[in-house]
C-alpha cells in the first residue's frame, strides 16, 4: 500500500538479528515516515508540557488559576489520543488505512489544534498577568520560566496538530 508519508510499508517487519527477525509485530515503517515522526513530535511535546504543568504549575495553581486546568486538559486529552492512534498504526497497517481515511483524524486534529492555540494564550495570559510579577521580586521563583517555555511548546503543538490535520484531511479527500 503506498499511502502518503508512509515509507517501507512492503518491507519485512521487525528487526534482523543475524538470521532471524525479532519484533515483527512493530511496523517499523509507520515509525519512521512523516506522519510517524509527526506523531511522535506531538507526543513529545504532550509529554514535555505535561511534566512542567505538573512539576512548576501545579504548586503555584492558586496564582495561575484555570489557566492551569485549562492546558492540563489539553495536554491530557491530546497526549491519551495520539498515544492511542501511534499504537495502533504501529502495530497494525490495516488500522492506518482504516482510521487515517476517515473523518476522526481530521477531526481530532483540527480540535486539538484549536484547544493548544486557546489554553496556550490563556496561558500567557496567566503568565504575564500573575507570573511575571511574582518573578520580578521573588528569588528562585521557576514558575514564570517553566509555565512560558509551557505556552510555548502549546503553540508548537497546536502547529503540528494543525498540520496534521490539513494532512489528514487531504488523506481523506483521496490525495494519497
Amino acid at each position: 500500500m503506498a499511502s502518503f508519508g508512509v515509507r517501507g510499508m512492503g518491507q519485512p517487519l521487525g528487526i534482523r538479528i543475524c538470521c532471524c527477525r525479532i519484533c515483527t509485530c512493530i511496523n517499523f515503517g509507520f515509525v519512521l515516515s512523516r506522519i510517524g515522526l509527526l506523531k511522535l513530535m506531538q507526543l513529545g511535546l504532550a509529554m514535555l508540557c505535561e511534566g512542567l504543568l505538573i512539576r512548576y504549575g501545579v504548586p503555584y495553581a492558586d496564582s495561575i488559576g484555570q489557566a492551569l486546568t485549562s492546558f492540563l486538559a489539553t495536554t491530557g486529552h491530546c497526549f491519551t489520543t495520539t498515544g492511542i492512534l501511534l499504537l495502533c498504526y504501529a502495530f497494525s497497517d490495516k488500522s492506518y488505512s482504516l482510521i487515517r481515511q476517515s473523518l476522526f483524524e481530521t477531526l481530532f486534529n483540527g480540535l486539538a489544534s484549536c484547544m493548544y492555540f486557546s489554553s496556550s494564550s490563556y496561558m500567557g495570559f496567566a503568565c504575564v498577568v500573575w507570573l511575571h510579577p511574582q518573578f520580578l521580586v521573588r528569588p528562585g521563583f521557576w514558575a514564570y520560566p517553566a509555565m512560558t517555555a509551557c505556552y510555548y511548546m502549546g503553540y508548537a503543538a497546536g502547529i503540528l496538530h494543525a498540520l496534521d490535520a490539513y494532512l489528514a484531511f487531504r488523506h481523506f479527500r483521496g490525495a494519497r
